[in-house]
């Protein structure tokens, strides 16, 4: 309504004076054909707000923030490097299962078929568990055969040979079960125990050895005969949490060897192989003291 009151030379001045300032003629984005004379009077009068800029300690803070944020970008490998990779890893896994198959295949051939039940890995180890602890049974069996053989010819020469060459004899008959004891806990005088047994107790009544690999237990024991020794070595053991897996026992004369194969279960106080060797020893020392009452008695 404004634009129409006015008349046709106030227009043409207004628009020459429109063209002279320098002002913007919006104070926002929108097109400047579209502003009212108000609006464009009071957008020239009107100063425009200008923000100091940042003190420079500030600016410099922001920048190290900003490069404290950035994360190093990822090096990743070419999908060639990494198809490589993953082919050498199947080459060298489908390697080691073959020479795994090879080898049981081998150990089974090697076992009667009564100890393998059947065809998978699980049986043919635990069949060749079995088996080597029946060949050392019968090999401390052997020992034994032999050295009560040589003892026997050894009384035998006795009655055409002198003092000196006696002794001899003895010295080199040694212990029948030396073979099987080579780091003992606990070393007794009555198997004449040799040079390599370097752990020894003036006050073991027998020869004890104890290895531990995770929670199986290995447990050799030489002592002499006692009634009910065997059964009262079970009860202890189960006591104690440790549960027998497999037993040979091997008997010359007064001696007796048992060669105890254990599992170590939960509930076990013993954490060391020198812990269960202990044990075994205090175990056998009750028997002993027992059996001694019981001969007085």
């Amino acid at each position: 309504m404004t634009m129409e009151a006015l008349s046709s030379s106030e227009l043409l001045n207004f628009i020459m004076y429109d063209t002279n300032v320098s002002a913007p003629l919006s104070c926002n984005n929108n097109d400047s054909s579209e502003a009212s004379p108000r609006e464009i009077g009071s957008c020239s009068s009107r100063p425009r707000p200008t923000h100091p800029p940042p003190p420079p300690e500030t600016a410099s803070v922001a920048l190290q923030g900003r490069k404290k944020r950035r994360r190093r970008p990822k090096v990743c490998k070419n999908k060639e490097e990494a198809e490589t990779q993953r082919m050498t890893h199947i080459a060298v896994e489908r390697n080691r299962r073959k020479q795994m198959n090879e080898h049981l295949a081998v150990l089974r051939s090697l076992m009667p078929d009564s100890y393998v039940q059947r065809g998978d890995q699980a049986s043919i180890v635990g069949g060749a568990i079995e088996f080597v602890k029946e060949l050392e049974h019968i090999l401390q069996s052997l020992e034994a055969k032999k050295f009560a053989l040589l003892e026997h010819g050894n009384v035998t020469n006795k009655e055409h040979h002198d003092d000196e060459e006696i002794r001899n004899d003895d010295r080199n008959l040694g212990s029948p079960f030396a073979q099987f004891f080579a780091y003992p806990q606990f070393s007794c005088s009555h198997s004449q125990v040799s040079n390599k047994y370097t752990s020894q107790s003036k006050a073991a009544i027998a020869d004890i050895e104890v290895t531990l690999i995770e929670t199986h237990a290995n447990i050799r024991v030489l002592s002499r005969r006692r009634v009910r020794q065997l059964s009262k070595m079970v009860a202890s053991f189960q006591s104690i949490f440790l549960a027998i897996l497999h037993l040979n026992v091997t008997t010359l004369d007064t001696l007796v060897l048992y060669s105890i194969s254990a599992k170590v279960e939960e509930g076990c106080q013993l954490n060391s192989a020198d812990d269960i060797a202990g044990a075994v020893h205090h175990m056998l020392r009750i028997i002993e003291e027992e059996a001694i009452l019981g001969c007085h008695t």
